[in-house]
């Protein structure tokens, strides 16, 4: 079954499966970033702030890492354009921690607030996982080329290998900044290299093995089959997946046995996604969930920006009618000064090449 030919005609790779996914992502994303800083506590710890968490784990970051990750497998880039790039994402990371945190930096200078400002300046949010994860992939990918062998053993020693690396414990406190992005279990540290270069690693290993021709022949005949069988591990230990993902302070510092679950959550999700592409068609929801796949640096880095800034005004306090009013207005302000951005760039772009 091919992903780009999910609705029966031949439609462009950029608004196919991958896309629709991402979007998915990035749309929990911003759900749980709502539920994280504006909810009532009492709210994030009822059943249904619980299940809010665990929609804005397994298939928001890892969903959209694991896609980065199968986009870097098709890549043609060389390898200096691919480490340009990851520098570019840490860049950015740096630039949106400045942005998002912009009215609460202010509160600390002036001395509302008593924090400290560093783990706001230097917190690991997504786009410094996502940078790293492409250097390490290009320079995988340089030394090793395609060995599948390779880039599954990579992958279950990034999901591994945290606890085993030594914690920083001297009196240089600078030290736990940088070490924060790679390990640890800092409390500013929500994307840390280990374990999260697992889910980048497992879907550049899946766009290699896409590349096969026993692969391809499972997923054109035994797609049903397959969900059925991963069906059963993730049923048998749904619990476990949804008391780690519900709690964050877990979530983001989880280990190799999270990550298999999330992995297997992520494959059935997929199925699942590709199959309700097929039969309901490319309606309007379909394709601007695509849209927002197609634009999810830009969507994501704008969201933050409202909800990072508005969050230090009315940091948990408010109800289910609050965020659902909050949620409808970032998901219409982001879409539309996405739109504005792109026609930005297009106009810009056009004038440049003339």
């Amino acid at each position: 079954m091919n992903p780009n030919t999910l609705t029966g005609n031949k439609i462009p790779s950029r608004i196919g499966l991958p896309d629709f996914l991402k979007g998915v992502a990035v749309a929990l994303m911003v759900q749980v970033h709502l539920m994280e800083l504006f909810a009532l506590p009492e709210i994030q710890q009822s059943m249904a702030g619980k299940i809010s968490l665990f929609l804005g784990g397994p298939a928001a970051a890892p969903l959209f890492m694991v896609v980065m990750g199968y986009f870097q497998a098709r890549s043609e880039k060389p390898l200096s354009r691919r480490i340009w790039l990851g520098l570019k994402l840490i860049l950015w990371g740096f630039l949106l921690n400045i942005g998002l945190n912009a009215h609460l930096l202010l509160k600390i200078a002036n001395g509302t607030f008593e924090l400290n400002p560093l783990t706001y300046l230097f917190g690991v949010d997504i786009l410094f996982l996502a940078g790293l994860s492409v250097i390490i992939i290009a320079i995988i990918w340089h030394l090793f080329a395609d060995k599948l062998l390779i880039w599954a053993i990579m992958l279950v020693l990034a999901a591994s290998i945290n606890p085993w690396i030594p914690v920083y414990s001297g009196t240089m406190s600078w030290i736990k900044y940088i070490e924060a992005y790679f390990w640890g279990y800092h409390s500013w540290s929500y994307f840390p290299l280990f374990p999260w270069l697992s889910y980048p690693l497992a879907g550049y290993l899946f766009g290699l093995l896409c590349k096969t021709s026993v692969f391809k022949l499972l997923i054109e005949k035994y797609l049903l089959q397959v969900l059925l069988i991963i069906a059963v591990p993730l049923l048998l230990f749904f619990t476990f997946g949804f008391r780690v993902a519900s709690n964050l302070p877990v979530y983001y510092h989880h280990n190799e046995w999270f990550v298999m679950w999330t992995i297997s959550f992520l494959v059935a999700l997929t199925i699942l996604s590709q199959y309700m592409m097929k039969f309901t068609g490319n309606n309007l929801l379909i394709r601007y969930v695509r849209w927002m796949g197609r634009n999810v640096t830009a969507f994501y880095v704008i969201q933050w920006l409202i909800n990072g800034n508005v969050a230090t005004a009315v940091f948990q306090t408010m109800q289910w009618t609050g965020l659902l009013l909050w949620f409808s207005i970032v998901m219409f302000s982001t879409a539309l000064m996405v739109f504005l951005w792109e026609k930005l760039k297009q106009r810009v772009y056009a004038k440049t090449s003339q």
